[in-house]
């Protein structure tokens, strides 16, 4: 089991921060994965290059940690696999509809002071809020 320490909080927020920073400073780009991978789907598509780039990162750090010997934990998943791809529809077909993912609307957006994130992330937060609510404690208490 990973415990969670203030330093790795502090070093994980400062490489997002400074990737998220990165990419907008160097493409004018916002780092929101919905977005980046769902224009990477689009067949021409410009800037490839650095979406495929952006994404091979996501994929590559954990196993670059695994492989260094960082212990990681394994993912609770429902045994259903219909249920995983039925989740993952709706939580793709959910963030195009309100334009971004809580990475671009809730790292580079709040940073940026837009008003448009700042109410998507709190919808975000409610919506996980009473998910978690009523999974765990069933409607009503």
């Amino acid at each position: 089991m990973h415990h969670l320490t203030p330093l790795s909080g502090i070093v994980g927020g400062a490489l997002i921060g400074i990737a998220a920073s990165a990419l907008m400073l160097l493409t004018g780009r916002i780092a929101g994965i919905s977005g980046i991978f769902g224009e990477l789907l689009q067949p021409g598509a410009g800037h490839r290059g650095w979406r495929i780039a952006f994404v091979a990162g996501l994929l590559a750090a954990p196993l670059l940690a695994s492989l260094s010997g960082t212990p990681l934990p394994a993912p609770a998943m429902p045994a259903s696999l219909i249920l995983i791809v039925i989740a993952g529809l709706l939580v793709g077909f959910g963030s195009r509809m309100g334009g971004g993912c809580t990475s671009g609307h809730g790292v580079c957006g709040i940073a940026r002071l837009s008003a448009r994130s700042i109410v998507a992330t709190a919808i975000f937060m409610a919506a996980a809020i009473a998910t978690v609510a009523v999974v765990r404690h069933g409607i009503g208490g």
